[in-house]
């Protein structure tokens, strides 16, 4: 393996098991020859760069922290390696290729909100949120600008095909708690979108509701304040867009192009460039034809490219937080026009990721109140804490919808536990890939530097792979993508980055080959497959030696999907110990309730509409 590179803990010696715990040098550090990034001086170069068998591969971070975030205000840690995209095809992708040959890698680059300020022998670090992008601190500014979506009708409203279980959504149970709750709707037709919207939802091959939608279309529609709780794949973007697409169609616009500053009357939030480009992508679909104009925003690319696409007109303005405030910051829009505000995977916008940054955001100069905007909250996942959080954003009479097995995992996906220990998981992976064949799988890992490890490992042994995590570049973050949904590349390997919200058509297969800290991450990462009826597959690696505190949590699952529990994660649960945690859920398909002592919800089936119940006193209920 002489094109290995050399280094401790990847070379000669091939791959290491023990990558996690490897010496601050070679390969697994993001270094080839131990160059300390300290040392590199004003060229902020750092070491020679990652390993080099794979022409060029992309650099590894320094940090053991995984942040799914990455847009997070402040992040720590060193992110140095080649800067080079790895070989794929013509030489553009990220494809990882099975080369013998050394590539030339070109030193360190920075992260993909940050820049390395040289001096004293330091690093510091800024987020683009703290610093703007033509601020004091001299270093290399991001230059990408992406590519722009197509632009033709065909492209605009592709859409992808429900699953034969799509029918099943009619059954399942909805819970809705809060004052006057408006009756639910069946059709499309009942909510009074208006002609343009009813053609462009035809357009995309919306032809039935989901639950979520029956419930949640209705209360945005009515102005109330709303958080909304439903399984993966369960069509919540649509659930707020259409509503707040009628609501402005209705009412008029404010901002245009003609107007020196832009004051967009929407924003939504995600805490994913991935994500937030998504549904960027379907609010331009709702909005064809029509006078809104939807903009997105997110780090990683050139700041002045999302200024000059604000100034052509904003009315709808999807961003991650980090880009959002920066030009909130440089006070490139203003907030006064703000009506709607939506915090998508709300879960996450709320916890001490992002918690800091949306109080900032509704702090800001001439942001409307609570009880002068609507605010509305989306997620797979509510947890009793998020809720209480979310009391400083919602006005008090809000109304909450917990769909289904709220928190739960989808029915549609067949999840399977397999006992792996540590140094057995790439042969096991291995093994079940090779069965696959070249069904769309994607491979989640606990840290980044393993995402490239895993990747590159496995296109070693002939399986194309591509991989994507918070540490690459923008551009080859969306070139993975790419690859990855046309089918060039089959599996990706990913970290958590990728596991929030994003629908990617005809993802048969999910290996959790770490499984995640958290139960809840772990629904989000199975949601990849699965979606809107369509079923699936997830694979998931448990290591006795540091898993056993999730095994109370997927005995839970499990049991609630109608899933066969492994008789071996049986006995680890029951010899387990998890603080808080609780085997039951008051004896329903909810996993999830309102935690408002002065609140009951009412369940129904979703084919029925919702009849308002008067509150009454109850024991508040906890997350499981």
């Amino acid at each position: 393996m002489g094109g290995l590179g050399v280094g401790k803990g990847f070379g000669n010696k091939g791959f290491s098991n023990k990558f996690e715990e490897s010496e601050n040098i070679g390969f697994l550090k993001g270094y080839q020859d131990g160059n300390d990034a300290e040392a590199s001086g004003p060229s902020r170069r750092g070491g020679r760069g990652s390993f080099r068998g794979c022409r060029g591969g992309f650099g590894i971070g320094r940090s053991n922290n995984e942040c799914d975030q990455d847009e997070r205000a402040q992040r720590t840690g060193g992110l140095f390696g080649s800067r080079r995209t790895a070989v794929s095809g013509t030489g553009n992708g990220d494809t990882y290729r099975s080369r013998s040959g050394s590539a030339r890698g070109r030193g360190g680059y920075k992260g993909l909100n940050e820049e390395v300020i040289a001096g004293s022998g330091k690093n510091s670090w800024k987020s683009e949120a703290e610093r703007g992008e033509g601020g004091d601190i001299q270093g290399p500014k991001v230059t990408y600008i992406p590519p722009p979506p197509p632009e033709d009708e065909d492209s605009i409203f592709s859409h992808y095909q429900t699953g034969i279980n799509f029918d099943k959504y009619d059954t399942i149970l909805v819970e809705v708690s809060g004052h006057d709750a408006p009756p639910a709707i069946l059709t499309f037709e009942e909510a009074n979108l208006g002609q343009t919207l009813n053609n462009n939802i035809a357009k995309a091959g919306y032809t039935k509701l989901t639950p979520v939608q029956k419930y949640s279309i209705p209360v945005t529609l009515a102005g109330r304040d709303l958080m909304a709780c439903a399984q993966t794949g369960s069509g919540k973007t649509a659930a707020f867009l259409l509503p707040i697409l009628a609501h402005m169609m209705r009412d008029g616009i404010t901002s245009s192009r003609f107007k020196e500053l832009q004051e967009p009357e929407c924003i939504i939030v995600a805490p994913t460039r991935e994500l937030i480009n998504q549904i960027y992508l379907e609010a331009r679909k709702f909005s064809y034809g029509t006078c809104v104009r939807a903009v997105v925003i997110y780090g990683g690319t050139q700041l002045g490219h999302s200024i000059r696409q604000i100034v052509q007109g904003c009315n709808i303005l999807c961003a991650t937080p980090g880009r959002l405030m920066d030009i909130i910051g440089k006070e490139k829009i203003g907030l006064k026009q703000v009506k709607y505000l939506v915090l998508d995977e709300a879960d996450r916008m709320l916890d001490m990721g992002f918690g800091p940054e949306m109080k900032k955001l509704i702090s800001c100069p001439g942001m409307p109140t609570k009880e002068q905007r609507q605010t509305l909250l989306f997620s797979a996942t509510f947890p009793e804490e998020i809720q209480r959080l979310a009391a400083e954003f919602l006005k008090s009479n809000y109304l909450f919808v917990a769909v289904g097995q709220v928190g739960g995992a989808c029915r549609d996906v067949q999840q399977t536990i397999l006992q792996v220990g540590q140094y057995s998981k790439r042969e096991k992976l291995v093994e079940i890939l090779q069965n696959i064949g070249d069904e769309r799988t994607m491979v989640f890992v606990e840290t980044k530097k393993k995402a490239d490890f895993i990747a590159t490992f496995l296109c070693q042994e002939k399986v194309s792979t591509t991989s994507i995590h918070g540490d690459r570049e923008q551009r080859e973050r969306e070139q993975a993508l790419g690859d990855f949904r046309c089918g060039k590349c089959p599996v990706l390997v990913a970290t958590s980055v990728a596991a929030r919200g994003l629908d990617i058509e005809n993802v048969q297969h999910v290996i959790n080959f770490d499984l995640p800290s958290t139960i809840d991450e772990y629904v989000h990462r199975i949601g990849r497959t699965g979606r809107c009826g369509n079923t699936g597959r997830a694979i998931s690696f448990f290591d006795p030696e540091s898993d056993n505190h999730l095994a109370q949590p997927l005995v839970k699952v499990l049991s609630d999907a109608q899933q066969d529990v492994p008789s071996w994660l049986e006995e680890i649960a029951f010899s387990t110990y998890v603080p808080g945690f609780s085997g039951s859920t008051r004896g329903t398909v909810f996993a999830s309730v309102d935690t408002r002592k002065n609140y009951k919800g009412k369940s129904t089936l979703n084919t029925a509409g919702f009849s308002s119940q008067a509150p009454n006193p109850v024991d508040e209920e906890s997350w499981d």
